[in-house]
């Protein structure tokens, strides 16, 4: 008997095109501080946002810095302009039901905002930044939202665009394909240049509902 297979994805980068909304808001964030946008924005790319603030404003509170953060990420996410990358509402609606999720370092809240305003989809499991105390690049978020879905991680497949959402999945013993960059990320065991170029291939893994 074959096991059944379940996908789990990344949102931003993946199925959702955040970067523009993502620079948009560091830059309003160091704004606020009197900061170059730009710089900024190079440090958040690579680090957490509680690292970010420590390397840009040392002598800020960091849980005012993350406040006003929060602020402009939920006013984002109710007036920013989003798009979910080509192919995407397709997928995720051909997909068996009870056979994916979402695992994504942002909050439940702003993702379903979104997918609502962009028409995608959304899983009976979403798995978030205040559902670990741990996450990318630790194994942990995919490790919980396999468990939550009875799935064994080899039975699991992760679609990434991030190094660190890779690593994730790997180091929880999943299949990890890569969308989206130029190139993959170390370790991913696939890469397609889109989403829309994966999505047969991840259809076929998925296996029938």
């Amino acid at each position: 008997m074959t096991s059944r297979k379940f996908v789990l994805f990344d949102v931003d980068g993946t199925l959702m095109d955040a970067v523009a909304n993502q620079r948009r808001v560091w830059h309003a964030w160091a704004a606020h501080h009197g900061l170059d946008g730009d710089e900024v924005y190079a440090v958040a790319l690579r680090t957490r946002p509680v690292e970010t603030f420590a390397a840009v404003a040392p002598g800020q509170d960091p849980d005012a810095c993350l406040a006003l953060l929060h602020s402009l990420e939920d006013e984002d996410v109710r007036s920013g302009t989003y798009a979910a990358f080509d192919g995407a509402a397709a997928l995720l609606r051909a997909l068996p039901a009870d056979r994916w999720a979402l695992v994504t370092s942002n909050y439940e809240h702003r993702v379903r905002g979104r997918f609502e305003r962009t028409g995608l989809p959304l899983p009976s499991l979403i798995v978030d930044a205040a559902s670990v105390s741990e996450g990318k690049p630790s194994p942990a978020p995919y490790l919980l939202a396999a468990g939550k879905l009875g799935a064994g991680p080899s039975d699991c497949l992760v679609v990434e665009d991030a190094p660190s959402g890779v690593r994730s999945g790997l180091d929880a013993g999943m299949t990890v394909w890569t969308v989206n960059t130029p190139g993959p990320a170390e370790g991913s065991h696939r890469h397609f240049a889109s989403l829309a170029a994966a999505a047969d291939d991840i259809l076929a893994f998925a296996g029938p509902a």
